[in-house]
């Protein structure tokens, strides 16, 4: 059984304040403060960095261990050698003795947990079950075993952001080279997090998204976009800026001049939203975590001015 990862805890428990919070592999996360909407989404990091494939947690009491134990050596299903190794390991005192029942209360079997997201044998975590006396930290050769951080990037995968559909002024279409404007709810945009923890041990930590920049590619070679670099810094909390009467003559802070029409057919616009990870947890811990992007796109439909001759 070394490494155990069937049986992964997994429940939800709705507080009176209606936060709820998800036990997933030993992890409770709480996402009451997270994205929300049908469009929202999961974030791409904006590296080659992904989240741990497995860790290792309290998992299991001695009475527990021993309840999941010996139906596995009563059927001899692993074999009797690795029975045998077994019984020596968590019975006969090597290093464990009668699952360590001496110690009820005062620690915990901890064990691998693993991310189902992740493709089949991605599992590293191939340590058996080990204990960790209450209050002490797992041992230092025990890679992958929850902390501060290990939580925060847990966490980090369980961020949704809202969508990314941008606001266009013209809305229904808009013509060759007329400047269109382009933005994002303020309302929707601000930060997110969601905070990973483990309470019988004590820990926590919690990851934070907080939209930085909108980039707009317009779909075509075409165009021209503003900013030129086509990325929309955040500006007093606003990604870009609603258009309003009065302001046709001005050129838009963040948004594209089409230079052909789409013809019968329209443009596919890509607006992708930059948003900055950082985590704080247990003992003062933190830091950053990768860059994450999540993006929309959307059909624009651009038409040729239509001269009138009188």
């Amino acid at each position: 059984m070394g490494g155990a990862t069937q049986g992964t805890q997994q429940g939800a428990d709705s507080g009176k304040d209606g936060t709820v919070s998800v036990t997933v592999g030993g992890v409770v996360f709480d996402r009451s403060k997270n994205g929300s909407g049908n469009s929202a989404g999961a974030l791409t990091s904006a590296t080659s960095w992904t989240p741990p494939p497995c860790w290792y947690a309290p998992k299991y009491t001695p009475e527990q261990l021993q309840k999941e134990m010996e139906p596995i050596w009563d059927a001899g299903s692993t074999g009797y050698e690795w029975d045998a190794k077994q019984r020596d390991r968590y019975v006969n005192g090597h290093p464990y003795k009668d699952f360590n029942k001496d110690k009820a209360g005062k620690g915990y079997f901890w064990d691998s947990f693993v991310d189902e997201d992740f493709p089949p044998g991605w599992d590293s975590c191939d340590e058996q079950p080990f204990w960790v006396d209450q209050g002490d930290p797992p041992p230092a050769d025990i890679e992958n075993a929850v902390t501060p951080e290990i939580l925060a990037e847990l966490a980090y995968a369980e961020i949704r952001v809202p969508g990314t559909k941008v606001t266009l002024a013209p809305a229904a279409e808009t013509k060759v080279n007329l400047p269109t404007w382009a933005w994002l709810d303020a309302a929707d945009f601000k930060p997110v997090s969601v905070t990973a923890s483990v309470p019988v041990i004590g820990i926590s930590a919690t990851a934070t998204a907080e939209p930085v920049a909108l980039r707009i590619q317009p779909g075509t070679q075409d165009a021209v976009t503003y900013p030129a670099s086509g990325v929309c810094e955040i500006n007093d909390g606003r990604i870009g800026e609603p258009y309003a009467r009065g302001k046709a003559n001005r050129t838009p802070p963040c948004g594209v001049r089409y230079l052909r029409s789409s013809g019968d057919g329209t443009y596919p616009l890509q607006a992708t939203v930059t948003w900055k990870i950082e985590w704080t947890g247990t003992g003062g811990a933190g830091g950053d975590l990768p860059d994450g992007t999540f993006g929309a796109t959307q059909d624009v439909v651009v038409q040729e001015i239509q001269a009138v001759n009188r």
